[in-house]
């Protein structure tokens, strides 16, 4: 079977985490793949992607905290800061985390477990529009 592909694009309000879930199922269910995999991939080098817990939002709370302590803002040991003190560590954010993910498709929906959703995690203070790429490959 060829693969399905769309684009996603979707406005941020800043840094934060903007679940991706029902995009992405919608997307998956419009096809015809029974079984299969899901591939996201995100075009940015100051966001990124994540499964995580979608019922305690403390959980993304404490996410996020944790990667504030690893790349904190504005810190003078940073030479990159060409779009302010929250550029840089929006890049470090983005490479400890994940730019793509694949997920398994069963039954003609994302194979989530009951407790996680998809995620965009937004690294910069400012919005922006983000792209991400979804490819749906399997069998029907």
């Amino acid at each position: 079977m060829l693969p399905t592909t769309t684009t996603i694009e979707l406005p941020t309000p800043g840094r934060g985490f903007q679940e991706i879930s029902s995009e992405l199922q919608a997307f998956v269910q419009s096809g015809s793949v029974v079984t299969g995999i899901c591939h996201i991939f995100l075009r940015h080098t100051s966001a990124s992607l994540l499964v995580t817990e979608n019922a305690d939002p403390d959980v993304r709370r404490d996410l996020e905290n944790f990667l504030a302590k690893l790349a904190p803002d504005g810190d003078p040991a940073y030479f990159h800061s060409a779009e302010g003190p929250d550029d840089m560590p929006a890049h470090i954010r983005s490479v400890l985390t994940c730019s793509e993910l694949t997920l398994p498709v069963r039954n003609g929906r994302l194979a989530l477990g009951t407790w996680q959703g998809v995620y965009l995690w937004e690294h910069r203070f400012r919005p922006h529009r983000r792209r991400i790429d979804v490819t749906v490959i399997g069998i029907n």
